[in-house]
């Protein structure tokens, strides 16, 4: 993850702790990614889940997801074997919320594929979680 300065007047610099803990969570998810453990996944979230995104049309939408509905959609949209490089880039608000944006290429079935995302990451009882998601494209 790269570094990045804390914007004037935020009061918050996170620490090394605050960015590798984030890193670690990353890691955790795409190990999870990589296997397809979409329950596993879950287990990361904040339900509901809000979801943001736009179609090739520019249209942008919102919607909230419970865990049922986020298990059976991102079913069908993660598959094992896939390898994925990512460079994230986070946000930090306060020391309990994170919005980062990631750069990736993202290989499967001989295909590549580079996209560009972001997800709020909030931290409940000392364990980050995501909590929204916005990605271009699936609307």
């Amino acid at each position: 993850m790269t570094e990045v300065p804390t914007q004037a007047g935020s009061g918050f610099v996170p620490t090394a702790e605050d960015r590798a803990s984030v890193e670690a969570w990353f890691a955790r998810y795409d190990e999870l990614t990589a296997k397809a453990d979409v329950a596993g996944m879950a287990d990361m979230a904040m339900f509901p889940l809000n979801m943001a995104t736009d179609d090739s049309a520019g249209k942008g939408s919102a919607t909230q997801c419970g865990r049922e509905e986020f298990v059976r959609d991102m079913t069908g949209a993660v598959g094992e074997g896939a390898r994925m490089e990512s460079v994230r880039t986070p946000h930090f608000l306060t020391g309990s919320l994170v919005f980062v944006i990631t750069d990736a290429k993202i290989t499967a079935n001989g295909e590549t594929q580079h996209v560009r995302y972001g997800d709020l990451l909030v931290k409940n009882d000392g364990q980050w979680f995501f909590q929204t998601m916005v990605q271009g494209g699936w609307g």
